[in-house]
């Protein structure tokens, strides 16, 4: 075998190995584009499946804050109601008894002060 010979043969084998990875480069081309849409029309189907379940919880989690809401103002109602009814009745039992409400008015303030004093002197102590 001559010098050119082997130089020929080299420089096919060269040209062979070059495009054998060209093909192979534009294989793995091909296949990472093809996973790529398959990837992308899964995000999508995912997207599309997704969309009624997100406005489903979004409209869900509304409802239930309303539902606070108004359990809120009823609550407050009913407290006012309350709290007007304490009113009423204890500026009844003043108008019938004015002279034993503020007996009783006198008694509680006197208790209660007694009840501060003896904690106040118990801290002191300890």
């Amino acid at each position: 075998m001559s010098y050119n010979t082997t130089t020929e043969e080299s420089n096919r084998l060269v040209d062979r190995a070059a495009q054998s990875a060209d093909e192979a480069i534009k294989a793995t081309k091909s296949y990472a584009n093809h996973a790529l849409d398959s990837a992308s029309s899964v995000v999508d189907e995912v997207r599309h499946e997704a969309a009624p379940l997100f406005n489903n919880v979004t409209e869900q989690a509304g409802a239930l804050a309303q539902r606070g809401v108004d359990a809120v103002k009823e609550s407050s109602q009913q407290l006012r109601e309350k709290a007007q009814k304490a009113s009423d009745t204890t500026v009844g039992y003043i108008s019938q008894d004015p002279i034993k409400a503020m007996l009783i008015a006198a008694a509680t303030g006197a208790a209660l002060m007694a009840l501060i004093g003896l904690m106040g002197r118990s801290r002191d102590r300890g």
